[in-house]
């Protein structure tokens, strides 16, 4: 389908179901979706950070998107990762994921190396050349260190290299500018900005953000759908709450002892746990290296659903 635009909304990032041998369970991917779409989503985001796309090697990535558009049908945008280190690699992606059916690419600034704002640029303007979809840039600087400065974002979107930007930088003062300068230019047409933080979306909606890539989202769809209505609607009260409620939940992100394992085991095993706890998945795995969830700490997942109203 083509990409709305400016595409609004709950697009969340899709997790990725694995099968206790580490392979990509289809099978609960493709109910994953399901549970998502009869939230009310606008959009799905496969191979992102939430869909462990670092841990997946490019055969297991390509299966992820096939299986989720073709699952889809149409029915929703499917936005796919094109995430690598270079600007040769994420071209491979993005022809592996256009071929898979993706109607947009995410694709972060290149890393590894120190980068400067001019060769992030570049980076972008030679994608978008080659892309065949909509290019939607990803700032995620404690993956990538690198913040995408506001200006540089704001050019590459009146020049037409980009469709939007996912922000998950925490950056508030730097997503408010790329709002602020998307609404003050009127040479920047389609274009949507997205934040990617859970804990703050009543507030990215109030400054005039398009919608939300929460990775909480997969746990609680019907929630984060709500909330967005709620603050379309004007009612920022019952938005408030909904927030408040959403970021009681999110505290099951720190349910693993940080003594044994990094917060991203701990964040992704919370989610799969609790997706697992909730019925949609057959199996809670991440990925190698990271480390499982403990029964106790599972348990912990539970609490925090039950508080929620979600078990």
């Amino acid at each position: 389908m083509t990409l709305p635009a400016p595409l609004t909304g709950v697009v969340p990032p899709v997790c990725t179901p694995l099968t206790p041998d580490r392979e990509v369970d289809v099978a609960s991917l493709t109910a994953l979706v399901d549970h998502l779409v009869d939230g009310g989503v606008d959009g799905l985001f496969v191979l992102g950070s939430t869909s462990e796309a670092a841990y997946l090697t490019d055969r297991q990535r390509r299966s992820v998107v096939e299986a989720v558009v073709s699952h889809v049908g149409g029915r929703l945008p499917v936005l796919a990762g094109a995430i690598d280190m270079t600007t040769p690699r994420v071209l491979d992606h993005v022809r592996d994921v256009t071929a898979a059916g993706a109607d947009a690419v995410v694709v972060t600034a290149p890393f590894y190396a120190r980068t400067h704002p001019a060769e992030i640029a570049r980076h972008y303007r030679l994608v978008a050349e080659r892309s065949p979809v909509p290019v939607i840039a990803y700032d995620l600087p404690v993956a990538v260190h690198t913040k995408l400065p506001a200006e540089l974002v704001l050019e590459l979107a009146a020049d037409g290299v980009l469709a939007g930007l996912k922000d998950s930088s925490g950056d508030l003062a730097g997503f408010r500018a790329v709002v602020t300068g998307v609404r003050a230019d009127p040479g920047i047409t389609g274009f949507s900005v997205l934040t990617g933080s859970e804990l703050v979306v009543d507030a990215a909606l109030a400054m005039g953000a398009d919608g939300a890539v929460p990775g909480l989202a997969n746990v609680d769809p019907h929630g984060y759908v709500r909330l967005d209505r709620l603050c379309r609607a004007g009612d920022w009260e019952q938005a408030r709450a909904e927030q408040e409620r959403l970021c009681a939940l999110f505290g099951l992100v720190g349910a693993g002892d940080p003594a044994r394992m990094g917060p991203g085991s701990s964040a992704l095993g919370a989610f799969k746990a609790a997706l697992r706890l909730r019925g949609v998945i057959a199996c809670p795995a991440t990925a190698e290296p990271q480390v499982p969830l403990s029964p106790d700490e599972v348990e912990r997942v539970g609490k925090y659903l039950a508080a929620a109203g979600l078990l």
